[in-house]
Parts: structure tokens; C-alpha cells; sequence
């Protein structure tokens, strides 16, 4: 595990934004993305962090961890689904074909928990008994296992705008999808879903629960996009401490971004407004809490890249031949 120190020298050189010799550069959260020949673009993960659909904070090692840990999904659910994964160039970057992305992002839930406007028990503690055209129960508790994984779609907010809740079937009735096409991506996060709980128990962790998004490629094939099963698009509790905790009503142990969103919370911020400010021990312990997860699931020892981020992002872009 590379040391707090370590983390702590790079907090001011943290990648907050690429500046590639290409055309045509866009920005989403945590990526910016470049058009390529082929029909095929350039993706680049930085640092910045993003809770609440708010940037907050850029965070040493987070955009590697997730560049890294998305291709490593990847290559584990290929079999489930196609991807648009090309090429790896950098720690930072990624090559894929140029899907059309849909206009919806598809949440799978295995247990009833969060606290964005948006997450399950948020809504369900609001007193919400049918929440994404689900009814729930009274007697639930905050962390429970659900039945089965469910499917919550949200509209993907743009211009700062939050997401929006769907049905399943509103899906379809407001023609965000057609109904194949819908069929045929509900199967696959369900089963990409499932393939990430045998995955993440044999790492000692449980997936909660995680937001995948989908695309159209240009010969046609509905693929997987933009990232899998990472910290950030991703819950993760500790399995062997979960059942315990549950018992006694506490949070249990997660490993991704939500203690960030739990801090944020506890200083009554959800996403309305200026975020409050944060020590720089939160942002070290997120860089740590990252590069542990991707340790813990990949069995491999995290390898940091050379810090600032750009330069060596520019030489290895060139060696592979994507920039001139």
C-alpha cells in the first residue's frame, strides 16, 4: 500500500484536468473525452471526485484506480456482454469505440441503503413505500438485504442538473428505450451484477449495490460503457463484519466513496447549494480507501504513476501512437 505521505505530497499535484493536443475535448465529472480516427475515443480518468452530482474535491491516485479497475472489469464480464474497451495507454486512459451512449443510467440495488436523494432508503426513511414502481414493506431496516437485486433507472442529469427518477417502465413509456433494447440491458446488469457479488465475496466484500451505464456501437451491438464496479460508481461493504454490525443498527464497513457522501451529510449537505469545505485527511483517506478496494479485488499490488499526471500521460499517449 503506498504510504499516507505519499498521498499527502501529491494532494496539490492531484489531476484535475487533461490538456491533450486533440480537438473537440468534453468533460464529464471525473472523465474528459477526445474524439479519435476509427470512430473510436480517448478517455481520460482524472482525479477529480464527485458526490451528490457535484465535482467536490480531486482526490491523488482516484482517476488511476478507476481507469485501472474499469479495464479489469472489463475483461471479467466479456463473456456477459461486449464492452467498448480498445486499449489501455496509461494509467489514466483508455481507448474505446465511440458508442452512442443511452439515455438512462441503470442502478442495480441489493440491499436498501443510501442517503442521496435518490437512494433507496433515503426515499423509503422520507416514509415512500413505492419507490422506482417497487413496493416496500414497513418493517425494513436501514443496510437490509433485499429479496433480489432490483433495477432503478435514473435520467442522466445534464448542465448540473440532478438525476431524475424512472420506473422500469417509464423506460419505455417515455421512449427513452425500446423495449428489445431495454430487455436486453436489464438481463445484463443483472447478470453483470451478479457475476460482481461471486467476485467481490471471494475478495471478503459485499456489492451493494452500483450504477452501470450502456451503449450502442457503431456496428449496432448494445455494449457496456464508461465504467464497471469501481468506487465510484459502485457501494462495497466488508462481508465479515456486516452481519454484526446490521444487528446493531450501526453503518457498516464500506469501501468506496460512501463514508465521503456520509461526511457531507453529516454537515447536512446533499447536493443544494456550495459544498462545505474539507480537511485534506478526507481526501487522503478516500486515495486510500480506493487504492485498497482495487487491491482487494484485483489481488494485485497497486503501482502508482508518476505524479503530475500529464506529462507522463502525453509520453505514453505518444509511444502508443494515439497523439501526435
Amino acid at each position: 500500500m503506498i504510504s499516507e505521505n505519499e498521498i499527502r505530497a501529491a494532494l496539490l499535484q492531484a489531476f484535475g484536468e487533461s490538456h491533450l493536443p486533440l480537438a473537440r475535448k468534453q468533460s464529464g465529472k471525473v472523465r474528459d473525452w477526445y474524439p479519435l480516427p476509427d470512430r473510436r475515443r480517448l478517455l481520460v480518468t482524472t482525479d477529480r471526485l464527485s458526490a451528490f452530482d457535484r465535482v467536490l474535491a480531486c482526490v491523488p491516485f482516484k482517476g488511476q484506480v478507476l481507469n485501472q479497475l474499469a479495464a479489469w472489469w472489463f475483461e471479467q464480464t466479456a463473456d456477459v456482454i461486449p464492452n467498448h474497451q480498445v486499449a489501455v495507454p496509461d494509467p489514466n486512459a483508455l481507448v474505446a469505440i465511440e458508442a452512442e451512449p443511452f439515455p438512462v443510467e441503470v442502478i442495480v440495488r441489493g440491499y436498501i441503503t443510501g442517503v442521496t436523494t435518490t437512494a433507496l432508503w433515503y426515499r423509503y426513511s422520507l416514509g415512500e413505500r413505492e419507490i422506482y414502481g417497487y413496493r416496500f414493506p414497513n418493517d425494513l431496516q436501514k443496510n437490509a438485504a433485499l429479496p433480489e437485486p432490483i433495477i432503478t433507472p435514473t435520467t442522466k442529469g445534464v448542465g448540473g442538473a440532478h438525476d431524475e427518477r424512472l420506473t422500469c417502465a417509464q423506460v419505455v413509456e417515455k421512449k427513452y428505450l425500446d423495449a428489445a433494447t431495454w430487455d436486453q440491458v436489464q438481463a445484463a446488469a443483472l447478470a453483470i451484477f451478479k457475476r460482481g457479488q461471486e467476485i467481490a465475496q471471494r475478495a471478503g466484500l459485499i456489492l451493494v449495490d452500483t450504477k452501470y451505464e450502456f451503449g450502442r456501437a457503431p456496428d449496432g451491438r448494445v455494449v457496456l460503457i464508461d465504467e464497471v464496479h469501481t468506487p465510484d460508481s459502485s457501494r462495497f461493504w466488508r462481508a465479515d463484519t456486516y452481519a454484526e454490525i446490521f444487528a446493531r443498527g450501526d453503518e457498516p464497513e464500506n469501501f468506496d466513496k460512501e463514508f465521503v457522501r456520509l461526511a457531507y451529510a453529516e454537515k447536512n449537505y446533499r447536493g443544494d447549494g456550495a459544498p462545505p469545505i474539507m480537511p485534506d485527511d478526507l481526501w487522503i483517506a478516500a486515495s486510500q480507501r480506493y487504492i485498497q478496494i482495487y487491491e482487494l479485488l484485483t489481488v494485485k499490488t497497486f503501482a502508482p504513476g508518476a505524479y503530475p499526471v500529464e506529462p507522463r500521460l502525453i509520453e505514453n499517449l505518444r509511444k502508443a501512437k494515439v497523439i501526435p
